[in-house]
């Protein structure tokens, strides 16, 4: 296929940016390497996800009146400085009273239709500034369009890999945006382990939504807005759904700045949320393990759910999600396939439509009696028209 031909940034200004040093950082060995084409996926030691050596200025509430109206507001926290990013408006989505304490972002209303555009247009803009010669990425459906659609917006091309059976509708949606979808046979780790082979071959930018940290970095501005949104401060709990877990270390690296910047008096807990049938990361947090047991040591299994996009047996930052749970003071839910229905029409019949991955956060939360007097903020991450009604 032709590559559309790139399409001018709009003129978004990146206020009060400044040149921030950045480098990618294995948070297990300490491994450093540049941000550059040329840079490796994966840490080259352990294999693991990069993090990054990014140090942000604090975004100052008052000065945000007059700023572009998307994600790039926040420029001081965002670690792309100098010129106008690639941007389709994303961000600055509704917030709206569910109960008297529970309150849900409605981040299904982004452009491509869920919460994955917050980190994938911070990684097409870095693509588009390493100029690679090819650009792949995988997917259980929303991130696979996100990444497909900026990167279209960019005039770069991609290769989107999918599991088989990932949803008809999405799999159309990622390919409409131009991109090639490869679909692979078996679960989501099959597709992870195809996209990470493909992304082994020199001058490929590997634009993985589990393993770049530009991607945190992008779905932090989730609690940004928040806290713009509320005044300058954010609720007791912020409870998001959990696979990969891409939402909430974007949420602990914003409350760690935030609070950091003097911003916030104190950190909310942050609350994971997983489908019981694919709950690795729940088991451990209660059994107090911080890493997933071996597969060959009773690994919790893939099995069928109507949460697809969270439907993750190993997730590779199992180590830090755990991790910032308990230094939250936060902890696990789990929703079950018939919660997930009950919560899917329940916020039909309040007028969200969303897709069965979406609602989870607000099945688990409808269901417990742990937030009593709390206010409380879920995410409705993706559209119902991208699943249908379970």
């Amino acid at each position: 296929m032709t590559p559309t031909p790139p399409v001018p940034p709009l003129n978004v200004s990146l206020p009060g940016a400044q040149e921030r040093g950045a480098a990618y950082r294995c948070p297990q060995d300490g491994t450093r390497v540049p941000v550059e084409a040329a840079a490796p996926w994966c840490c080259p030691v352990c294999r693991g996800p990069w993090d990054l050596d990014f140090s942000p200025a604090p975004v100052d509430l008052k000065s945000l009146a007059g700023r572009v109206n998307s994600l790039w507001r926040y420029a001081e926290a965002l670690p792309l400085d100098g010129p106008p990013p690639v941007t389709l408006g994303e961000g600055r989505t509704p917030l709206v009273p569910l109960t008297d304490t529970v309150s849900a972002k409605l981040d299904f209303l982004m452009p491509t239709l869920s919460f994955k555009d917050r980190g994938a247009v911070v990684l097409a803009e870095l693509a588009r500034r390493l100029g690679p010669e090819r650009v792949v990425a995988d997917s259980s459906g929303n991130a696979g369009t996100s990444v497909a659609a900026y990167l279209a917006r960019a005039g770069l091309p991609c290769t989107v890999y999918v599991p088989e059976a990932t949803s008809p509708k999405k799999v159309e949606q990622i390919g409409a945006h131009g991109a090639r979808v490869e679909r692979v046979p078996g679960d989501r780790e099959a597709t992870a382990r195809a996209a990470r082979s493909a992304a082994d071959a020199p001058g490929t930018f590997y634009a993985s939504h589990v393993f770049n940290p530009y991607f945190l970095h992008g779905t932090k501005t989730y609690v940004y807005e928040l806290w713009e949104e509320l005044g300058g401060r954010l609720p007791d709990a912020i409870v998001v759904p959990v696979g990969n877990g891409t939402l909430l270390l974007g949420a602990a690296l914003a409350t760690a700045e935030l609070y950091a910047h003097g911003l916030i008096a104190e950190r909310p807990a942050l609350v994971a949320v997983q489908a019981e049938a694919v709950s690795p990361l729940a088991t451990a947090f209660r059994a107090g393990a911080d890493w997933l047991s071996d597969e060959e040591d009773g690994a919790v299994a893939a099995a069928d759910t109507l949460a697809e996009g969270i439907a993750i047996p190993r997730p590779p930052r199992a180590r830090q999600i755990l991790r910032a749970v308990r230094e939250s003071g936060g902890t696990f839910l789990t929703a079950t396939e018939d919660q997930l229905r009950a919560a899917q029409r329940d916020l039909a019949g309040r007028g969200l439509f969303v897709e069965s991955t979406g609602v989870a956060c607000w099945a688990a939360v409808s269901a417990s009696d742990a937030f009593a007097g709390r206010s409380v903020v879920v995410p409705l991450c993706g559209a119902g028209l991208k699943t249908g009604l379970a």
